[in-house]
């Protein structure tokens, strides 16, 4: 038995897996608060990860009808880009600044500039450095915060702070360490000389944690732990990693030839690269997989968060959001959303604003400006997809994942959209399941037991989900998607 945490924006999940019968036997969750503020702040309290977390964990182990002490391993995965800074004694300095947090952007702009910009962090990194990285966040506390940022200790991400309650270990490992902006995402370790430009009253080799391969444990559960959570002794724990890397591996995407695409709180569009990449666009990041290979990857910020904030506008639940989609034509009657509620980070746009273009008075409908809004999440991931180029030309499926990912209406708008074949997997929260599965290949690698063989086993399709791109639809969009860009091209050029 195994148990897959995914810690994100919104909640904690949890999902139990046994692994020898091929099943998952429960999945729960627990909310978080996140606090917003003006200018782009976005942070969340790390003692409520751990609240939502043993409170899941309870929860999937009741409905799963077994005990915590048939537990043999944990895997964890988390929202990427947080900062978890931590003193001498393990509390945060703090809140953790999340990976939508927008109020370091004029961090960031120096920070890039400082490298050498855009080839200059190429060089340096293998990537581009973005608002929302933990290396703005880390030079805006320097900035803002004097006082919290000299307490600093230690400098983990999410996950790795999930971790380090668990085993008392303070690790980290290369998919979720790429994030940073302060990691070689090409030769797989801390690229000190840029950690040294952020924060140069600190001592990496103290505050940064050491870095594990994929396939490395992070300890075991500490005893003080084990006995809170019901486990028996030497329940290990996995390297963990990323959201979006645990992602591609419960979507079974860990070889060439799949997309993963999450309509998630945002959207990511990745897939697996044996070898680093490089790419024409500094807004693909070249990260690194949790597999011991490569996620060459982009992420867009408003999906879900864009569309809830229309559909409770009108006070819809879903079920009526889903219909007034529906019954909005293709285009929603000359209606272009540029839903960047959150700013925007493809195309880096981390300032501005959402924009609802087109309204007249015979367009302007509930109907419109709900299929509006998701025609333009999803637009904005037709724009990322195109980014990555050969990476995902004539890749035969997407694999969809996400909140959004449960909506028939939204699978065949993207598989429209794209061109491509879309299906889900039966779990759509496929990080969980990708850290359990990651846990149990940690757990039993000794044995001969290989992630491919874990993935067959246990990454199971739903062949209810599967959507065939319909011709006339694609061809329909084909005006629409230029209509948007043309809108995108107007605003990036004013922005």
């Amino acid at each position: 038995m195994y148990i897959g945490v995914d810690c994100g924006t919104q909640s904690t999940k949890v999902v139990v897996v046994d692994v020898e019968r091929g099943g998952i036997l429960a999945e729960a969750s627990c909310p978080h608060r996140l606090d917003e503020g003006e200018n782009g702040r976005r942070e969340q309290a790390p003692a409520e990860w751990l609240a939502a977390l043993k409170g899941a964990f309870f929860a999937a182990l009741e409905r799963a009808g077994v005990l915590a002490s048939d537990v043999r391993g944990i895997g964890v995965s988390g929202q990427q880009h947080g900062m978890v800074a931590l003193d001498a004694d393990g509390a945060p300095v703090y809140p953790a600044k999340l990976w939508c947090d927008t109020e370091t952007n004029a961090q960031n702009i120096d920070l890039v500039a400082r490298l050498g910009g855009e080839a200059g962090c190429l060089d340096k990194l293998g990537l581009v450095l973005q608002t929302g990285y933990t290396a703005s966040k880390l030079a805006w506390l320097r900035e803002q915060h004097p006082n919290a940022y000299r307490r600093i200790d230690s400098l983990l991400l999410p996950h790795d702070y999930l971790n380090y309650w668990l085993t008392g270990e303070r690790v980290t490992e290369a998919g979720d360490a790429s994030g940073t902006g302060y990691f070689d995402t090409r030769n797989r370790c801390w690229q000190l000389d840029v950690f040294v430009e952020i924060a140069p009253e600190l001592d990496p080799a103290k505050v940064l944690p050491r870095v594990l391969e994929a396939h490395e444990s992070a300890g075991f559960v500490r005893p003080a732990v084990a006995r809170e959570l019901g486990l028996s002794d030497q329940v290990v724990v996995s390297s963990g990693g990323g959201d979006n890397m645990l992602g591609a591996i419960g979507t079974g995407n860990i070889t060439p030839g799949l997309i993963t695409l999450s309509l998630g709180t945002s959207g990511t569009v990745c897939a697996y690269s044996a070898t680093p990449v490089e790419c024409d666009s500094a807004m693909v990041a070249n990260f690194c997989s949790s597999t011991g290979g490569w996620l060459p990857l982009i992420c867009t910020m408003n999906v879900t968060s864009a569309t809830t904030r229309v559909r409770e506008l009108f006070g819809l639940d879903l079920p009526a959001f889903s219909e007034k989609v529906s019954s909005a034509p293709i285009g929603a009657e000359g209606v272009t959303v540029l839903p960047f509620f959150n700013g925007e980070r493809v195309p880096m746009l981390p300032d501005v604003s959402a924009d609802f273009l087109g309204l007249t008075s015979l367009n302007t409908t509930q109907a419109n400006l709900c299929r509006g809004v998701v025609e333009g999440a999803t637009f904005g991931l037709r724009y990322g997809l195109e980014l990555l180029g050969d990476i995902t030309a004539g890749a035969s499926q997407i694999r969809l994942i996400g909140g959004g990912a449960n909506s028939p209406v939204w699978r065949q708008m993207v598989a429209d959209i794209t061109g491509t074949q879309v299906i889900c997997p039966e779990i759509t929260d496929a990080a969980a399941l990708g850290a359990a599965l990651q846990a149990a290949w940690c757990d039993q690698r000794a044995n001969g037991v290989t992630l491919e063989t874990l993935c067959e086993r246990l990454v199971h399709l739903d062949a209810q989900s599967l959507a065939d791109p319909r011709p006339d639809r694609v061809a329909a969009y084909q005006p629409i998607y230029a209509r948007y860009c043309a809108a995108l091209e107007q605003r990036h050029g004013g922005a």
